[in-house]
């Protein structure tokens, strides 16, 4: 998010407002101005290159060798016992993801213009880093939309019985929108996004990712190759985002070698502080 300029520092709360969310997407869209964004764009290319050719060969390979024995070993669809896995398979639903994103997006964005100081220096670092999160899982799902209206993938025993290679082109139904899987690309954006920004929360993340396209599986909404596929556009989308917020300098600075890191961003003790702050009467 964007500092606010010092002549609106004394304006209305609304005109703050408006002013915090006009430069906070001027910022987002403004002309790349890092000086190693080509080394960082060098790299991040080797690395999707790399990425695209070993999950390919993945995918490839659990669709022929995989995919229809798999499912075939699942518990018919609907059994009452996996309650459990109905319930977790939600939290990488993209639009549970994305509303929980944005409703703490547009807190830190009301809250933002009346805060002081540290506390305002606080909510904007947190902002932009919410603006990547919520970007990064909002591309990857956009991208895998179109890619699963182009392919048509039936789901497992669309038709009746447990076949692969049940395709049919730009049909746009919900029975022929499995590959890729939209839940893993959700998770797994958000699982790269939130490593990108807490390194420290990589494992946890990983987990969380694993879980979801686990339960996908589990209740036969995906081929093993389609939670694959998932995880893959994920993580490019992810990547990508990441690649568009460090050649602005924002929340992530470019090495000499092209590696982006992310900038060190606010401690938990200050967050808990401001949010304190905020809702002190």
């Amino acid at each position: 998010m964007a500092l606010l300029p010092a002549s609106q520092d004394t304006g209305n709360y609304f005109g703050r407002l408006l002013t915090l969310v006009w430069l906070s997407f001027a910022q987002l869209v403004r002309a790349p101005s890092h000086s190693r964004r080509a080394e960082a764009a060098r790299r991040s290319a080797r690395h999707v290159l790399l990425l695209v050719v070993v999950t390919g060969a993945t995918i490839i390979t659990l669709m022929y060798l995989v995919d229809a024995e798999e499912i075939s070993l699942m518990p018919p669809r609907g059994t009452p016992s996996l309650w459990w896995a109905r319930i977790l398979t939600d939290f990488g639903k993209d639009t549970h993801v994305l509303w929980a994103l944005g409703g703490l997006l547009i807190a830190v964005a009301l809250a933002a213009p009346v805060a002081r100081g540290v506390s305002h220096a606080t909510l904007l670092s947190l902002g932009t880093r919410l603006q990547y999160l919520f970007l990064s899982v909002a591309f990857s799902v956009a991208v895998g939309e179109v890619i699963k209206w182009v392919v048509g993938r039936g789901r497992p025993f669309v038709g009746g019985k447990a076949n692969a290679f049940n395709f049919h082109h730009f049909a746009g139904t919900e029975a022929y929108s499995s590959f890729p899987s939209g839940h893993a690309i959700t998770a797994f954006a958000l699982a790269f996004a939130v490593s990108a920004v807490w390194p420290r929360a990589r494992i946890v993340m990983l987990l969380y990712a694993l879980m979801i396209i686990a339960t996908r599986l589990v209740l036969l909404a995906h081929h093993p190759s389609d939670v694959v596929a998932g995880a893959l556009v994920g993580v490019i989308g992810a990547m990508g985002v990441r690649y568009w917020f460090a050649a602005r300098r924002l929340g992530f600075a470019i090495h000499r070698n092209g590696t982006v890191v992310a900038l060190p961003g606010p401690s938990e003790g200050r967050l808990k502080r401001v949010a304190r702050n905020a809702f002190a009467p």
